[in-house]
């Protein structure tokens, strides 16, 4: 019995081991396109609905998003597709 318990919490803690893993993590993207001083709402919104965003903020001036995430739920691809479907291709900021 007491091995058959030291599988199951193994296996669980294996299992929850991505959960425990994720951490939130903070990106600045170039974007490019912003030409108006619209377009940094349209880039946020794009960015918004990406599941496992907490924050974003733009700036037209500095052509950059900067994007506070959760990596369990999201990552840069999705980030950068999700601004080059509204017209304003991304890429991380070196």
């Amino acid at each position: 019995m007491k091995k058959l318990l030291a599988c199951a919490a193994f296996a669980i803690g294996i299992i929850a081991s991505p959960a425990a893993m994720a951490a939130d993590k903070t990106i600045t993207l170039a974007v490019s396109n912003m030409d108006c001083a619209a377009c940094p709402s349209i880039v946020k919104g794009s960015l918004e609905a990406v599941p496992g965003v907490t924050k974003v903020a733009v700036s037209y001036k500095n052509k950059t998003a900067t994007v506070n995430y959760d990596d369990a739920k999201a990552d840069v691809n999705q980030l950068t597709s999700a601004t080059t479907k509204a017209g304003y291709p991304s890429a991380p900021r070196s």
